[in-house]
């Protein structure tokens, strides 16, 4: 490269310096073909490792290698002193952001990984959910560190910053000490966080109650949580919310899942042909696990009684389901088979005479 711009000493100055930009974006190009080609290539042996390689590593890979090249290349090229470390620490800042990029998005294909391997999308999944809460926590404290090294790189590679190096140290500790104070609440927020992430009183998927409002944890953020109720509504709740206030967690150790559904009949219902019924609508339907079927009178008023109907289905939002299906069924079978044992007011009439005699 020196004999290529020792040639070029008679041209203008910005000749060398558009040849190694040039130059560089080339060799970017072409080592982004080269990698996309040699994961394409790979796919066969492991196709979800090298299509989350592909889909994270596609763009920050062309900034990092020209970048590298012209700081190399920046050298071989004539330029004003006053302006030479200008430039210089102007493209190691952008290396080290784009080292920072390449890292969080290899961090991103380690989570893809980890995702695939703990899968909640199935029945039992109460260890996968545990392993993701602590995952996505992980990842995103992890992120935020490594963006906290990568910025304090790029303070320590401007010349002001190393030179009054312990006055800023000193400064930026009593900074710190505002700033903590500043941002008690945020930090309680992180430390919550952290706590939440390894003792677990709620996991990703988790069916929970809040606020009187039902729905599953769908994010677990450094700050705050977000709660995807059964009407698709978003609940977002700061993440200290779980570790000050009581709620209710219905897949906490286990994603089996009791569901009930609650009949209210007029006395006159044979309660043997509601007993087979049920027992046969819990047969014919997937969403039973098979492992619970409950009728039970548990009250009575004046007017009617009230019958429980309790099943198990293997997660929540097939006990939900279930619990529907069986309540129409239920319904249905007692308008077409005992429509006179649906809730009804009485009332006896009495003549004039029935007064009198009384």
């Amino acid at each position: 490269m020196s004999f290529l711009f020792g040639e070029l000493s008679v041209a203008p100055t910005w000749v060398p310096a558009v040849l190694v930009v040039t130059l560089s974006l080339a060799v970017g190009f072409l080592a982004r073909f080269i990698l996309l080609r040699f994961i394409r290539y790979w796919q066969s042996r492991d196709r979800k490792l090298f299509k989350s390689l592909e889909k994270h590593l596609r763009g920050s890979m062309f900034l990092f290698i020209p970048l590298l090249l012209i700081r190399v290349g920046v050298n071989y090229v004539h330029i004003q002193p006053e302006s030479f470390q200008f430039i210089i620490t102007t493209i190691n800042i952008f290396i080290i952001l784009s080292f920072c990029s390449v890292l969080i998005r290899l961090i991103n294909v380690a989570q893809d990984m980890l995702f695939i391997r703990y899968d909640i999308n199935i029945s039992n999944n109460l260890r996968a959910r545990k392993i993701r809460t602590q995952i996505m926590y992980v990842k995103k404290v992890a992120i935020v560190v490594l963006v906290t090294f990568c910025l304090s790189l790029i303070l320590l590679s401007l010349p002001g910053v190393r030179k009054f190096g312990t006055t800023i140290l000193a400064g930026a500790g009593v900074a710190g000490i505002i700033i903590g104070f500043a941002l008690q609440k945020s930090l309680v927020n992180l430390f919550a966080g952290i706590q939440i992430a390894f003792t677990q009183p709620i996991k990703i998927d988790d069916a929970v109650v809040v606020e009187k409002e039902w729905g599953w944890i769908e994010e677990i953020n450094l700050t705050y949580v977000v709660v995807r109720l059964w009407d698709l509504r978003r609940l977002v709740l700061p993440i200290t919310y779980f570790t000050e206030n009581p709620f209710q967690n219905w897949t906490r150790n286990n994603a089996q899942i009791l569901g009930s559904v609650f009949l209210y009949l007029d006395y006159s219902m044979p309660l043997e042909p509601l007993r087979k019924h049920f027992e046969k609508v819990l047969s014919e339907t997937k969403l039973w696990d098979q492992q619970t079927q409950v009728l039970q009178v548990t009250d009575t008023t004046e007017k009617s009684m009230t019958i429980r109907l309790l099943m198990t289905a293997q997660n929540s939002p097939t006990a939900f389901d279930l619990r529907c299906h069986v309540r129409e069924k239920m319904i249905e079978f007692i308008q077409q088979n005992y429509p006179q044992s649906l809730p009804q007011v009485r009332a006896t009439l009495m003549g004039p005479g029935v007064a009198e005699n009384e």
